[in-house]
């Protein structure tokens, strides 16, 4: 009897070794120490972290190092460098920065195209109007999908209140619960859904009336509603707080965030760096003796 159970326990050890979920990494050599350019361009582009004091910008990298370690990202005939792999991070980082140690867990790779794409994902038609996609179906079930150049965009105009990265990054944080409804967990755990609900209803109806300053996309459904606010919320928070104080509420507890108050407010350009302002990098020297002008 006693062999029997050794037995059965060896077996199901050996299974469980056989069959455990293996640790998935993105095959990019991500440096143990957080490059001095990788800091001045996420202070350049990221609106988010050059709103973070040096606490929370720590943070913010280990968090960027962690994703870029576990997510691969691909070029579709295009190359991949180190900025686009900084917003790629940067775009799913944001959404979740309240949230430790939080992964993406149906996430395996992004893909990265060199233009506007298809629903079949293709880029070579001429109604290809798709900059970003989380994948179903299939091998692209833990794929999420970019145009390169609408990422891009997204960070380079903060005014507009649109960033394709993270719409996409919050499809999947609204997937947490198992599907992409529109109805985020956090919303299910505290039992508002009926006056989420009501709130999406709401406001559809006075986007598609024009009365609206959010963008008409988000009126395609529930999961497109929370996709286009959450960019407005993280775009531009001090508007979004003043134009729709009931949605902002609700995105605060969502996101455990008040960007309205934050140092972040409502930046409508990228934070600039004088010639002579320090160096960011912290090496105390002028910005233009320093880093300005590296790669």
């Amino acid at each position: 009897m006693i062999i029997k159970i050794l037995v059965g326990l060896l077996i199901a050890l050996i299974l469980f070794l056989l069959f455990r979920p293996k640790k998935i990494k993105s095959g990019f050599d991500v440096p143990e120490v957080f490059p001095e350019k990788w800091k001045l361009y996420l202070l350049k582009e990221v609106n988010f972290y050059a709103s973070l004091d040096e606490e929370d910008k720590a943070i913010f990298e280990g968090d960027v190092q962690r994703f870029l370690r576990r997510v691969r990202i691909t070029g579709i005939k295009t190359s991949v460098d180190d900025e686009d792999r900084l917003l790629v991070a940067s775009s799913a980082v944001i959404p979740v920065f309240a949230f430790p140690e939080w992964e993406y867990s149906s996430l395996h790779e992004v893909l990265l195209y060199p233009d506007l794409f298809t629903e079949k994902y293709d880029f070579s038609e001429q109604d290809r109007n798709i900059s970003g996609m989380v994948g179903s179906g299939g091998v692209m079930h833990h794929v999420v999908l970019f145009s390169k150049p609408a990422l891009h965009q997204g960070f380079d105009n903060a005014s507009d209140k649109m960033n394709v990265g993270i719409h996409e990054f919050v499809h999947l944080f609204d997937k947490q619960d198992g599907e992409i409804d529109g109805i985020p967990h956090l919303i299910m755990k505290n039992q508002a859904v009926l006056p989420w609900l009501h709130l999406i209803s709401e406001n559809t109806k006075e986007m598609l009336a024009g009365k609206s300053d959010i963008n008409i996309y988000g009126a395609t459904n529930k999961q497109e509603f929370l996709a286009v606010t959450s960019e407005y919320f993280f775009e531009r928070p001090k508007l979004f707080k003043e134009k729709h104080p009931e949605l902002y509420k609700v995105f605060s507890q969502v996101f455990k965030t008040d960007l309205a108050n934050s140092q972040l407010g409502d930046n409508k350009l990228k934070r600039s760096i004088g010639r002579n302002d320090p160096c960011p990098c912290g090496s105390g020297k002028k910005f233009k003796d320093c880093c300005m002008g590296h790669d």
